[in-house]
């Protein structure tokens, strides 16, 4: 039968291609010089690593990153290791038949990774760890000639790959850190037996480590931390002879730590931490000779440690926080060891402080907080310029401290908080200039405090009270720019409060309680601008209160117990009470003043001053009788039964600003729960979480029904007027991210409200909270939760309630956060239900509201309050969880804010990325936040019209939803985690 003449014509174009091919090598190299140039095109090069790439080129073996066979000129190896890419993978190349080696880590790239790859048979290194790829991962089961696999650090989805169990070649396997659907561990990857790297760290594995792996005999590292795994630590892990890194932390294993263990004698790092072991270390672990790390924090171990471990001459991590070690602990520890960094804290050590922990002159962290040691603390630690960050608060140390302490170069926190140490500071305190933090809270510290403290510029807390300095303030105090927190009470210090403490112009918190300061309290006082708290109580101070003080935003302030005259201004009577004063003969308040007295305070009238006591009605009696007395002296005829009808009457009409005698309390419930009036209006100081402008919130934990609650005992001036408005909208909305109001109490002109508890504070507090090892408390995960929960509960004000509801103080104080880090919109003392159809769209008011720094720039020439008002003061809090910063900070400038600061960093990409939080900020992250941070920006636009809607704003914070939190650092070690 005839060829058909198309079908023949087609072979034989096809068999003279390849015939020209094997004698002109130009045809292939064409071939995948276009293959790669494909590739490129799907590739975005912000630095332009691929501008050698060119149509013109003759061959690809000069192009940037390429490598070619000498012999054939073919493509070899593609390797473009973190060079900033974008972009997805093209399938172009699987044209690139010899191909033996493709690198592209730490770089930016999505998408999937095309099927096409499995055609590249002679495949033997591929490495796509640290990108954004994504989707299911394709059979790559074909390549059997790969020698590492590397794809972790991404986003890969769907079933865990068993396939690689087919690829026998494998030396180095990484699946780890991806989003794949919950597994396990598959049985038979004992096939892979050349493998020498193992790490499947955050894949979301669950059930016991196959017996399987222990035939691995040229095993390395073994990494399945961040997973799922159970049942007791494996004995058979023995068997790994060659095994030098084990990393199993934060899994759910359980039981005690096999002596097994102690057979690896190749081990150099092993961490366990994070899960539920028991019981004691047996003695062999100490004879690991080559051990340079050892962690195994967070668990349940107890006993002593072994001696072993004080003979190690490698070790420089050394980390058991948070378990319950007890007994002496090993002496020699750090002797003979280049010691970096050691934690064991919250355990229960006790004897001596070890004293060669900084033997070799490399310690930079030592944390051994919640301790029972006792003793002096060693000299020779006064030579360890290498610490970084000290804590061994907590203890039962006494004596002096060594005067080397207290010049350390690179410190950034000194922390002996909580002992019995003696003595003073030492003058060289202002050698240690890199300080944020020091701490000498509860000891016998003594002395004058020396001017040399106002050399650590760097320094935010400074927190010396309850100790027994004395002698005056130093004014050098004033030079500290950086300071944030002073507390100096509970000491003797005399002498005049320094006007330079104007100068610390981020000064929040001053605490300058129990001590024997004199002289007036300085007007500069009132030029702190950032200041919110402020305690001068139980001092000698005298004169006037500053009438510029009601000028600054605090929500907390006591000067009770000084010598103070004059009159109270009315603004800081009503936040802060009667008992924020109490104690000064010579104060009084405004006879006009709605504000009542509960307690000692006299009453301005004219020169005179009439004391004036609520409640005490005994008193109250005898004045009203003393005047009647007067009036009808000379009315003797009157009938003696008219007379005390009339002395009834008479007090009845004097007694109506008071309370009813013996009154009931006014429930108001909003949620099903058990209430007792007298449990919940009976509050304890001791039990104070907060104090603002509208009254003092208290902790109080029920006998009966929710539990733990929060309870706000409302200003008296105030107290109608909030809890109207806060039951008129809390009483009535049900949403999870705003704060939930169980109920309402009213007597007289009290006022008590109860809300549910939120343990982890407000955003504000989280924000700049540190936790162990001075890590902040809120990773960018957490923050993108915090940012939608709130963005979800401002949106249902805003849109699903029956007549829209502003806030009108959103801030990141007024953003509660429970156990969970969830968000809940709280304080709605000035809120307002706005008119859906006004002609304004918005809600027409009379009062100014809000808060500086959070206020939209509208309110400055209208009072016509609008939702987007809201919406402004929420893209501040976006820009607060972005940056990490205040909404007001000195470095702004006079009169500037955050959404200014932040304006001047957008003009190109390296200046926006200096506007995120330095302290989170990580490759697999940054994307992420610059979303967030466009959506802020938008948010704060000047125009109210050009700002998104809060619907709007949810659906792009859904749309920048980071896929999963995972730690910032490559191949699953996380970084330390330090007290």
């Amino acid at each position: 039968m005839a060829k058909n003449p198309p079908l023949f014509s087609l072979q034989i174009l096809t068999t003279l291609t390849v015939f020209f091919s094997l004698f002109h090598p130009s045809i292939p190299l064409k071939a995948e010089t276009e293959a790669l140039l494909e590739f490129k095109n799907q590739l975005e090069d912000p630095l332009n690593y691929l501008d050698s790439w060119g149509k013109d080129s003759d061959s690809p073996c000069g192009f940037f990153g390429v490598s070619c066979d000498p012999s054939t000129g073919l493509v070899t190896e593609i390797s473009l290791d973190n060079k900033s890419l974008s972009g997805s993978l093209s399938p172009s190349i699987s044209m690139l038949q010899s191909l033996q080696s493709l690198v592209l880590p730490s770089n930016s790239i999505s998408g999937e990774i095309p099927w096409e790859l499995s055609n590249c048979t002679n495949l033997r290194v591929l490495n796509l760890t640290g990108n954004n790829m994504n989707g299911s991962l394709p059979d790559l089961s074909g390549l059997r000639n790969l020698k590492i696999l590397d794809i972790s650090v991404n986003y890969f989805s769907g079933g865990f790959p068993n396939w690689v169990v087919n690829l026998n070649q494998l030396v180095s396997l990484g699946l780890g850190d991806n989003d794949y659907d919950e597994g396990e561990i598959p049985r038979s990857i004992g096939n892979l037996k050349n493998l020498t790297w193992l790490f499947l760290a955050g894949s979301n594995l669950r059930g016991e480590i196959p017996e399987s792996i222990f035939e691995l005999s040229a095993l390395g590292t073994l990494d399945i931390s961040t997973n799922n795994i159970s049942g007791n630590f494996p004995k058979s892990i023995s068997k790994l002879r060659n095994l030098w890194k084990i990393e199993l932390f934060q899994n759910n294993l359980t039981g005690e730590l096999p002596v097994e263990v102690a057979d690896l004698s190749l081990l150099q790092e092993i961490d366990i931490s994070a899960n539920q072991m028991f019981g004691k270390l047996p003695q062999e672990i100490g004879n690991l000779k080559l051990l340079t790390v050892f962690q195994l924090y967070e668990n349940d171990f107890s006993g002593e440690l072994p001696m072993g471990f004080g003979d190690l001459r490698h070790l420089k991590s050394f980390s058991i926080y948070r378990n319950r070690f007890t007994g002496q602990f090993p002496e020699n520890l750090g002797r003979f060891s280049p010691l970096n960094t050691i934690d064991i804290s919250e355990n229960q050590f006790s004897g001596g402080f070890p004293k060669f922990l900084c033997e070799t002159g490399n310690l930079q962290f030592l944390l051994a907080l919640e301790n029972n040691f006792s003793g002096e603390f060693a000299d020779n630690y006064g030579g360890c310029k290498s610490l970084e960050r000290l804590r061994i608060n907590q203890n039962n140390l006494s004596g002096e401290i060594p005067d080397g302490l207290w010049a350390l170069p690179s410190a950034k926190m000194i922390d002996f908080s909580d002992n019995g140490f003696t003595g003073g500071i030492s003058p060289n305190i202002g050698i240690s200039t890199s300080l944020n933090e020091l701490v000498l809270t509860n000891n016998r510290f003594s002395g004058e405090l020396p001017a040399e403290l106002g050399k650590l510029t760097q320094l935010e807390r400074l927190q010396l009270n309850n100790n027994e300095f004395s002698g005056e303030i130093p004014a050098e105090i004033g030079s500290l720019k950086q300071l944030s927190s002073l507390h100096l009470e509970e000491n003797s210090f005399t002498g005049q409060i320094p006007a330079e403490l104007r100068q610390c112009a981020r000064l929040v918190d001053l605490n300058l309680a129990v001590n024997s300061l004199s002289g007036i309290i300085p007007n500069a006082i009132s030029q702190i601008n950032s200041l919110n708290s402020l305690n001068l109580s139980r001092n000698v101070l005298k004169g006037s209160i500053p009438k510029n003080l009601q000028m600054l935003k605090l929500s907390s302030i006591d000067l009770s117990k000084n010598h103070l005259t004059g009159k109270i201004p009315v603004f800081l009577l009503s936040m802060g009470g009667d008992q924020a004063f109490v104690g000064n003969k010579g104060l009084c308040i405004d006879g006009s003043s709605d504000t009542e007295p509960n307690s000692g305070l006299a009453v301005c009238s004219g020169n005179s001053l009439h004391k004036r006591f609520i409640g005490n009605k005994r008193v109250i009696f005898c004045i009203i009788l003393a005047a009647l007395v007067v009036i009808l002296g000379g009315l003797l005829l009157v009938n003696y039964w008219n007379f005390k009808h009339s002395e009834a009457n008479d007090m009845e009409n004097d007694l109506r600003w008071d309370k009813e005698i013996n009154p009931k309390w006014n429930l108001e419930s909003f949620h099903p729960v058990e209430l007792d009036a007298e449990e919940i209006c009976n509050l304890d100081e001791e039990n104070l979480i907060g104090s603002g402008g509208t009254g003092k919130v208290y902790r109080l934990d029920l006998k009966k029904g929710v539990g733990t609650v929060a309870v706000k005992k409302l200003w008296k001036g105030n107290a109608v007027k909030v809890s109207a408005t806060e039951m008129n909208i809390l009483g009535k909305i049900r949403h999870r991210n705003v704060l939930k109001l169980y109920a309402c109490l009213l007597r007289g002109g009290s006022s008590f409200l109860v809300f549910e508890y939120m343990e982890n504070g407000n955003v504000f507090q989280a924000l700049h909270r540190e936790i162990k090892g001075g890590e902040v408390e809120l990773d960018w995960y957490k923050r993108y939760r915090i940012a939608l929960g709130a963005a979800k509960g401002l949106a249902y004000l805003h849109h699903d309630c029956s007549l829209p509801i502003i806030h009108r103080d959103i801030k990141s104080t007024n953003i509660l956060l429970n156990e969970d880090y969830e968000p809940k919109i709280a304080d709605f003392g000035v809120a307002k239900i706005a008119e859906r159809f006004s002609s304004h769209g918005g809600s027409e008011t009379s009062c100014f509201a809000g808060t500086h720094g959070y206020i939209a720039p509208e309110l400055a020439y209208t009072l016509n309050v609008t939702e987007k008002s809201d919406v402004y003061s929420f893209g501040v809090v976006l820009l607060e969880l972005v940056t990490g910063r205040r909404a007001i900070e000195h470095e702004y400038g006079e009169g500037k804010d955050l959404v200014y600061w932040v304006s001047t960093h957008l003009y190109n990409l390296k200046d926006v990325l200096t506007v995120l939080d330095n302290k989170i900020v990580s490759d697999s992250i940054r994307d992420g936040m610059i979303k967030v941070l466009k959506i802020a920006i938008l948010c704060t636009t000047k125009l109210p019209n050009l700002r998104p809607s809060m619907k709007d704003v949810v659906k792009m914070l859904v749309d920048a939803e980071p896929y999963t939190f995972r730690c910032p650092s490559k191949h699953g070690k996380k970084e330390q985690v330090l007290v």
